[in-house]
């Protein structure tokens, strides 16, 4: 009698088709950004061998290989040198109330403008605002120094108006830190009210609708349908700003600061251009620069994680 055989299941395991399919229509985005990956390699992982400097008593003359092995000589010095404090606390103070300034004014100008009904005048105010944001630093230094000198258009106002002496605003230390800060609202937060207005631009119509069916104003629409909607995206910028602390924007103050500020406007990046560049402390400075490098790198991880939890941000 004949017994027909029954076929054994296959037990060896399929290929993933759809992580293989996912790759193949996604092989060509890999290689468009391959020259982008070898170039950072190139000129920004390969040059981190520099940093072994920062544990030497670099010599040009006498190279990575023959230079004396100090260990953390350089960052013990940084430490106790009082100076340092001082610029730190520099950086920090620009940066935090750059970034703070940066978030608040961007968000009510983009309320403001939002309410302008004429989209002819809505659209040349919103590129007038954005217009600084595509100048250079040396270039708004040179306009800003000829405006802001003892002789410049702001203080012949003044004196012609209030009939008060004319303000040195980058020769005077409190006054050097206003305008630092003031300029860069005024150059940036054209960009920033764009990115809210691109957050309004995706509320729908009809909650707006709904709230004016049942007697809501314009001002309390504002306060329960539009700020609401731009909290996540404020959020978002605050935290990914976190990375950015102690960037106190060196093409910023560079341009701008004089000897006469060194006390209350130099940050870490002009000081590590002076001592490095400058007064040939290769050593010290590159340790200078090697923590703010490590600091930032915590606080960009940490900013980026939190802008996940608060905002579902992410971007791997």
């Amino acid at each position: 009698m004949e017994v027909n055989s029954i076929p054994q299941a296959n037990t060896r395991r399929k290929p993933n088709r759809k992580r293989k399919k996912g790759f193949n229509q996604s092989w060509i985005l890999h290689l468009m950004v391959l020259p982008a990956v070898i170039m950072v390699f190139i000129f920004s992982y390969i040059p981190m061998s520099g940093i072994l400097m920062a544990f030497q008593e670099y010599k040009p003359a006498l190279g990575f290989f023959n230079s004396e092995w100090v260990g953390l000589k350089h960052f013990r010095y940084m430490w106790e040198n009082d100076y340092f404090l001082q610029i730190t606390w520099n950086t920090l103070f620009f940066a935090c109330s750059k970034i703070v300034m940066n978030l608040i004014i961007p968000f009510i100008f983009a309320l403001l403008l939002n309410e302008v009904r004429k989209m002819a005048l809505k659209r040349t105010i919103q590129t007038l605002v954005y217009l600084p944001h595509f100048l250079s630093w040396v270039t708004l230094s040179g306009i800003l120094i000829d405006i802001l000198a003892q002789t410049g258009l702001i203080n012949q106002f003044i004196s012609s108006v209030f009939g008060i002496k004319p303000i040195f605003f980058l020769g005077d230390g409190n006054w050097f830190r206003f305008t630092i800060i003031a300029s860069d609202v005024w150059k940036e937060f054209g960009f920033n009210t764009i990115i809210f207005l691109a957050a309004l631009s995706g509320i729908s119509p009809s909650l707006y609708e709904a709230a004016e069916v049942d007697g809501a104003g314009r001002w309390k629409q504002t306060i329960y349908i539009t700020i609401p909607a731009l909290i996540p995206i404020a959020i978002v910028i605050a935290t990914l700003a976190l990375g950015n602390v102690l960037n106190a924007n060196f093409d910023q103050v560079f341009n701008l600061y004089s000897p006469l500020i060194y006390q209350q406007g130099d940050i870490i990046d002009t000081f590590v251009y002076r001592e490095g560049l400058l007064s040939g402390q290769f050593s010290f400075a590159t340790a200078v620069n090697l923590f703010k490098s490590v600091i930032s790198l915590i606080l960009i991880v940490i900013s980026y994680r939190l802008a996940y939890r608060f905002a579902g941000y992410r971007i791997f």
